[in-house]
């Protein structure tokens, strides 16, 4: 299996063991990449639901298994491509969104998301969805 980076609600339902999580694992395994967004939403997660101590430390262990992509030049410049051909296109894209699919972009891999239409307007981001 190639590459793919995996989107913030994916690794949500893998982590929950939510029902909708079966429809990605087969398109997930061990060292696939998230951006380091998906990282900072899911860690803002954690703190919104107050959750305690070691739930917060089974989680960080589960994220062990992927791989993060940091921020960089390339990664920033992408980012910024990203916001100005979706707004152009007259969609709106979320900042945060807007990372994610920076990072599947500069990566050349497919996103894989619960949420395409989060990412209408993106251009020459491919698209993988669990439905």
């Amino acid at each position: 299996m190639s590459q793919v980076v995996l989107d913030t609600d994916v690794i949500s339902f893998i982590f929950k063991s939510d029902s909708r999580a079966e429809r990605f694992l087969p398109r997930t395994q061990r060292g696939q990449i998230i951006s380091f967004m998906t990282e900072a939403e899911l860690e803002q997660w954690t703190l919104q639901s107050r959750w305690g101590s070691l739930r917060v430390a089974r989680f960080r262990e589960f994220m062990i298994r992927f791989v993060v992509i940091p921020s960089s030049r390339d990664l920033v410049v992408k980012w910024a491509e990203v916001m100005v051909s979706a707004r152009s296109a007259g969609r709106r894209i979320e900042a945060a969104d807007g990372w994610i699919a920076a990072t599947a972009l500069l990566y050349e891999a497919p996103l894989l998301t619960h949420n395409p239409r989060d990412y209408t307007g993106v251009p020459g981001l491919r698209i993988v969805t669990g439905l």
